[in-house]
């Protein structure tokens, strides 16, 4: 494995002298152009680690990889561990003899390339896959049995979709047949052999994925990119993960939810964010010493070279809300484990780099553990320009041990931030940015914040492209009409990664 951590990378230290600066571009797999409703492990991403290579970038940050459930967002997913059969490229099955050159190209996956048509998706990308798996099950078979000894999270899983599938996709809480529901031993045999070709089938498509991401994650560190990736804080309720290990969250005797996880009200939302999730239960998670976390970064770990821990703030104290309100604002907030997990997963893990996604509401005793823990946190530029305060946000305020972003998938693109921002604000950041008509807005921002001390920048592909908040990722709070954003072909063109290569060198970033 190629380690993240180079010499003088995020070195736990607010020391500046000897350490590497870099850049990297904040792009979603799903985002990436293909004529099969959504970006691919295929042909589009080989050609963007190309232009992260010649536009001077040494990190690709994605959006979590697992099998989005409903809500299609990436961040609730059906397994920590898994990854979304719909970014297994249809190209390179053909080329293994998988599929037939003209099966993806006679299905409809949707009428704008621009967006993606999860719907279409749905219905039309299994379909594909179960002739790849009835074609390759006995060609690949010793190295799908490779993949489950490697894997053992991957039966589990498998077996959960095939349930799934036989109980009209409900989600596990909803089973109508009790002893699989509680996931009781005797009932998790009898249908791992009921259900075993549909099993099978579920473990096929996982070797894909990883046949796959492995191939483009070599010629990613062949070309000198290191990638990021997220890992959600919380698991979904509707997972593998809390079907098969209840005793590691708050739930009753029946396996329903005590609380849920959420965030308070704020500025931005009156009611708070109500996500629904189930809740860790810590005592029981610190009794084997951390060991489902330390799986799940070992899971990671196969994915990505550096992890960004979503929602970091949590792990100090996390909001919970009781179980069945339908806003957040009842919920009060709990202690979390501290720096019991946390010294735990970077003592662990001492070869792998974290980003605390510090976040939201920062109390005191969470900036501590920000700073006990060493990891460098984010800086996000849209928060910065406040006309009346001088916000920790400010490049001039940034830190070494820190990332730097415009604004994460979180957030709106700089085009769309400007729509709404205030004018007092808008004329203290072009004063402050020294922002000219000839430059524009996205490029005067990457300039600013290129130029900060943080050893690390991350910029949107949306912003490289200057596009209108029309791109934007995800908009807390809103459950409809995220995470469809898709590049058009050709944007990633080579005029755009040299004038990238050129800020990037400019400011030592190379």
């Amino acid at each position: 494995m190629v380690n993240c951590r180079q010499p003088g990378d995020f070195q736990n230290t607010e020391k500046s002298d000897g350490m590497e600066r870099s850049s990297g571009v904040l792009m979603a797999m799903s985002s990436l152009p293909s004529p099969y409703g959504i970006g691919t492990m295929g042909k589009s991403a080989y050609e963007f680690v190309d232009f992260l290579k010649a536009a001077g970038q040494k990190y690709w940050q994605l959006l979590p990889l697992g099998p989005a459930s409903a809500g299609d967002s990436p961040y609730t997913s059906y397994s920590t561990f898994a990854g979304n059969p719909y970014y297994i490229d249809l190209d390179l099955l053909a080329e293994a003899g998988l599929l037939r050159p003209e099966e993806p190209k006679s299905v409809d996956w949707g009428r704008r390339r621009s967006a993606v048509d999860y719907g279409k998706l749905y219905e039309n990308r299994l379909p594909l896959l179960r002739r790849a798996y009835t074609r390759g099950r006995r060609r690949y078979a010793k190295g799908v049995e490779r993949f489950c000894r490697d894997n053992p999270w991957v039966e589990t899983y498998a077996l959960y979709m095939a349930l799934k599938a036989q109980f009209g996709m409900l989600p596990w809480t909803e089973w109508p047949e009790e002893d699989i529901r509680m996931h009781r031993p005797e009932a998790v045999r009898r249908w791992s052999e009921t259900l075993r070709d549909e099993v099978d089938f579920h473990i096929f498509v996982q070797f894909l994925f990883f046949r796959q991401w492995d191939a483009l994650r070599a010629y990613a560190h062949k070309k000198g990119i290191s990638l990021i990736g997220d890992i959600p804080i919380y698991v979904a309720l509707d997972s593998a993960d809390v079907w098969s290990e209840p005793k590691y969250f708050q739930l009753d005797s029946e396996n329903v939810p005590k609380a849920v996880a959420g965030v308070p009200p704020d500025a931005f939302t009156a009611d708070g964010q109500l996500w629904g999730n189930p809740l860790y239960d810590w005592d029981e998670m610190e009794k084997d010493g951390y060991g489902w976390w330390i799986r799940r970064i070992e899971g990671a770990r196969k994915l990505y070279d550096c992890i960004r821990i979503d929602h970091f703030r949590g792990l100090e104290s996390y909001w919970s809300v009781p179980y069945g309100e339908t806003t957040a604002i009842n919920g009060v907030w709990k202690p979390g484990p501290g720096m019991k997990l946390v010294g735990v997963l970077t003592s662990w893990f001492y070869n792998i780099q974290f980003i605390a996604e510090d976040l939201g509401y920062l109390t005191p005793e969470v900036r501590k553990l920000v700073a006990d823990s060493g990891l460098p946190g984010m800086k996000i530029m849209e928060f910065a320009f406040d006309a009346h305060g001088d916000s920790d946000y400010l490049p001039h305020n940034c830190l070494p041990n820190s990332v730097c972003y415009l604004g994460t998938h979180d957030n709106d693109t700089v085009r769309g931030w400007l729509s709404h921002t205030r004018k007092s604000d808008r004329a203290f950041a072009a004063r402050y940015m020294n922002i000219t008509d000839e430059e524009g807005w996205c490029w005067g921002m990457i300039r600013a914040a290129m130029a900060s001390a943080s050893n690390l920048f991350v910029v949107q592909m949306q912003d490289l492209l200057e596009l209108s908040g029309a791109a934007r990722m995800n908009t807390p709070g809103v459950p409809e009409g995220n995470w469809r954003w898709r590049m058009k072909p050709g944007a990633a063109s080579p005029e755009l990664a040299e004038k990238l290569r050129v800020y990037t060198k400019t400011f030592r970033r190379l």
